[in-house]
């Protein structure tokens, strides 16, 4: 990938196509229809008027409340956003290490993602670094054999046209945001993704960590739908990111229809 088009690609003015190849793991549930509703498509930042200023960053506009080992973990991050942001080649975020974003940080990168969902399963597709996040809705449990990992475990459900998602099973090698907010292995996240009408999405994290944070920190991601195809994009070295960290600091997002 060319310099030129990440840079296209980090403004969201790239395009997007998917493909399910996935296959259901043993345990899971005979596949029946979802009753939720269908949020397949390609979606995109849609960020509202008064988050413009934090939305690429973080989840609010002030910091969460922390615990000591929290803000100790904090304070010791070299991130390459906010008031304390050093050069891409200095920062220790793991993102420019090309390691996954993790969840829910994977929403604040400006990339596109699609959903495409299947009986007892949704897919989140996502452009940035070509990840794929599997949801379950089949009604299966947490699996208990599974090692920390970087995006989680996710098991969802269906309340009317909502669906609830739980995510477990973290590493703590991932940030919950680009300012250096970090977490444990004990981090819970539940969110809530619905339609708001056929061409915008809401998601609304809540996250969890009696290690990291003092008490819960709820966000939230708003989307439109993408008349795109998810294309290719795989993370390869710190060099890719500097032109990317130029043009994103003079990004202005387009105002809502």
């Amino acid at each position: 990938m060319t310099t030129c088009r990440f840079v296209r690609v980090a403004l969201a003015l790239s395009a997007a196509g998917a493909l399910d190849a996935g296959v259901q793991t043993a345990g899971a549930q005979p596949a029946t229809p979802d009753p939720g509703a269908d949020l397949s498509g390609v979606w995109t930042n849609d960020p509202p008027q008064d988050t413009l200023a934090f939305q690429n960053d973080s989840w609010t506009a002030a910091l969460p409340a922390l615990t000591d080992w929290g803000r100790a973990r904090f304070e010791a991050a070299k991130p390459s956003r906010g008031p304390r942001g050093v050069s891409v080649t200095e920062t220790d975020d793991p993102v420019y290490a090309c390691f996954p974003p993790g969840t829910p940080r994977v929403y604040l990168h400006p990339f596109p993602m699609e959903i495409v969902q299947t009986p007892g399963r949704v897919l989140m597709i996502f452009e940035y670094d070509h990840l794929i996040r599997q949801i379950y809705t089949d009604g299966r449990a947490h699996r208990d054999d599974l090692a920390p990992s970087w995006m989680g475990d996710s098991i969802g459900r269906w309340d009317g046209d909502t669906l609830i998602v739980e995510t477990v099973s973290f590493n703590d090698k991932t940030w919950l945001d680009r300012l250096g907010v970090q977490h444990s292995e004990e981090l819970r996240v539940v969110e809530r993704i619905r339609s708001i009408d056929a061409d915008h999405l809401e998601i609304d994290i809540t996250m969890e960590d009696p290690t990291a944070l003092a008490e819960p920190w709820h966000g939230k991601r708003r989307l439109r739908r993408a008349d795109w195809t998810i294309e290719e994009f795989s993370c390869m070295d710190n060099q890719n990111f500097l032109e990317y960290e130029r043009e994103l600091l003079d990004f202005e997002a387009p105002a809502s229809p």
